[in-house]
């Protein structure tokens, strides 16, 4: 009698999470199926609800003025597209794709969404000292925040 041998499962693809904080289905009903799909969706600009969702489930950082920067949209302007069905620009859409992106990983290696957000406000040795949400308004800032990430996720903390 042999033994049924259990596959591994498929990781979780990140696409989904930054989908989920984007605001899912309601938000995006045809699912980016890869990274270049997402490309051309973010080409043709996300929907302002897609931030709104995002904003609107943020809790630690939502008052941090970063997170303009991070984003690259004034939150009044993000007030003005609220309730319009506006699309964001191309370099709006990017950062709040490349923002979610961030902390869907920062989400997985800390556990939790809410420890996330207090690891990107919170001064980081690994990053001379720089909060994560304060690089993240430059790609170069992005770029560190990232590596960063990847050395935590695996266990290296200088």
């Amino acid at each position: 009698m042999t033994e049924a041998v259990s596959m591994p499962s498929a990781a979780p693809d990140p696409i989904d999470d930054v989908i989920n904080l984007l605001g899912g289905a309601d938000v995006f009903p045809k699912r980016p199926d890869g990274a270049l799909a997402a490309h051309r969706l973010i080409e043709k600009g996300l929907p302002s609800s897609a931030l709104t969702h995002l904003l609107d489930n943020i809790g630690l950082l939502a008052d941090d003025p970063a997170l303009q920067q991070a984003l690259g949209i004034s939150m009044r302007t993000v007030q003005r597209k609220k309730d319009s069905q506006a699309v964001l620009s191309i370099l709006q859409s990017g950062r709040t794709w490349k923002f979610a992106e961030v902390l869907a990983k920062a989400t997985d290696v800390f556990g939790s969404q809410e420890a996330a957000e207090r690891w990107m406000d919170e001064p980081a040795m690994g990053l001379e000292g720089y909060k994560p949400i304060e690089l993240m308004s430059t790609p170069a800032g992005v770029d560190v925040v990232e590596t960063f990430l990847g050395r935590l996720s695996y266990g290296v903390y200088a």
